[in-house]
């Protein structure tokens, strides 16, 4: 069996990007780990490794399930956070919730450009 167990995120600050993203999804996370890194602990198995960058990096898309009372929570923090959200990948922040594959979904940019969604549903793995 293979498990992912981590990823580095390139971000402008390290803390900011992890605090913010942990705040969010509700998870815990630290200010520094290694010496580089603020990881983001989004459960048992998947760490996100946010690290501090000046050079070029590319817009990465993260998309994490969750259940429907997780779905509401996370809403209700963009919302008490003044982040916009939206339906779709790119557009305008019209707070409107998606229903993909018979779910629902929404993204949010953060800062450095990368961007988030949270599903209930995944629509990347149909099931048998």
């Amino acid at each position: 069996m293979i498990e992912l167990d981590h990823v580095i995120v390139a971000s402008r600050d390290r803390v900011a990007a992890a605090r913010q993203l942990a705040g969010l999804l509700g998870v815990p996370w630290e200010p520094t780990a290694l010496g580089v890194f603020a990881p983001v602990y989004v459960n048992d198995g998947l760490t996100l490794e946010f690290i501090t960058t000046d050079e070029a990096f590319p817009v990465e898309h993260f998309a994490f399930r969750v259940g429907d009372a997780e779905f509401d929570a996370i809403l209700e923090r963009l919302d008490a956070a003044n982040i916009g959200w939206r339906a779709t990948p790119q557009g305008p922040n019209d707070r409107q919730v998606g229903t993909m594959a018979g779910g629902r979904n929404v993204y949010w940019d953060e800062p450095d450009g990368h961007r988030w969604e949270i599903l209930t549903v995944s629509y990347a793995r149909q099931s048998s």
